[in-house]
Order: structure tokens, then C-alpha cells, then sequence
């Protein structure tokens, strides 16, 4: 006769479990709403304690989305990572687009893509000096564009070059 496998049951995971990893992984970094959401289910907690978590930490201002991609804009503005980027990251962190369209046009006053890209380009040219300078703009105009830069400021800079 066969045994059954009887598979490693963890009792429900409560509320308290819930807030207590969600204050776990608020304590590394600020998270969106949809992030900490997933990221709760992820764990095992059921979709509506996920959901009333987030609403409880929402309520109780330990997350904000508004205030999230601002930061997180400022901080990737300071890697230097272009605006394109940058949305494209907030959106993959389940931030509405109302809300960075918001924190990008804060972020954007006094910021100078081109004088930022110019300083880039110049960097990693002279970082290819044995390569064929064809060659070199065209990677320079790559590692622009990858970094989430305009097409338009990043052409414009490397026709300097």
C-alpha cells in the first residue's frame, strides 16, 4: 500500500502577517499601491487581504503613489536615466498614468536632458577611443537610447560627437 504525501499545510495567513510583511518591505524602500498589492499575493495572502492591506497602509499614509514616483523620478533622474525611462518604469510598478504624468512635469522644472545627454555622450565616447568612430557614435547613440533618453536630444548629441 502507497503512502500519501500529505503536502506541507501552513495554516491562513492573517491580517496582522499581511501588515507586518508589508511594513517589512516598506521599511527597504517606498512601493506603489499595485506593487505592494502583487507583491503581498506573491507571498500567499489572499487577493482580498492583499487589497485590505493596501487600503488600511493607504489610509494610514504609509504608501502614496503620488509621493512614490516622485521619488522615484527624482532618484533615477540622479543615475542619470532619461524621462522616457523612467514613466516606463513607474507604469511597470502599476502607477496610474495620471500620476506620473504629475510627478514627472514636478521633476522635469530645471531639468536639462540636453546638457545631460551631452555630458553622457562625451563620457562614453572617450571611453571607445580604439573603436572606428562610426562605430563608436552608433554605440554611444545605443547606450542613450537604453538609458531612456529623447530621440531627438539623444541624435543631436551624438551628431557632435
Amino acid at each position: 500500500m502507497k503512502k500519501k504525501r500529505v503536502k506541507n499545510q501552513t495554516p491562513p495567513l492573517n491580517a496582522e502577517e499581511a501588515r507586518a510583511y508589508a511594513f517589512l518591505l516598506l521599511k527597504f524602500r517606498l512601493r506603489s499601491e499595485s506593487e505592494l498589492k502583487f507583491r503581498l499575493v506573491r507571498k500567499g495572502f489572499s487577493e482580498s487581504l492583499a487589497c485590505a492591506t493596501v487600503d488600511f497602509l493607504k489610509e494610514k499614509k504609509f504608501i502614496d503613489d503620488d509621493l512614490f514616483a516622485r521619488n522615484w523620478a527624482v532618484s533615477r533622474l540622479k543615475r542619470p536615466f532619461g524621462l522616457v525611462r523612467i514613466r516606463r518604469e513607474l507604469a511597470q510598478k502599476g502607477v496610474p498614468e495620471a500620476v506620473v504624468r504629475g510627478a514627472l512635469d514636478q521633476v522635469k522644472e530645471g531639468y536639462r536632458e540636453d546638457k545631460v545627454v551631452a555630458q553622457l555622450a562625451e563620457k562614453k565616447f572617450a571611453q571607445l577611443k580604439g573603436v572606428e568612430p562610426l562605430k563608436a557614435r552608433a554605440r554611444v547613440y545605443g547606450y542613450l537610447m537604453r538609458r531612456g533618453f529623447s530621440p531627438e536630444v539623444v541624435g543631436e548629441a551624438v551628431s557632435k560627437l
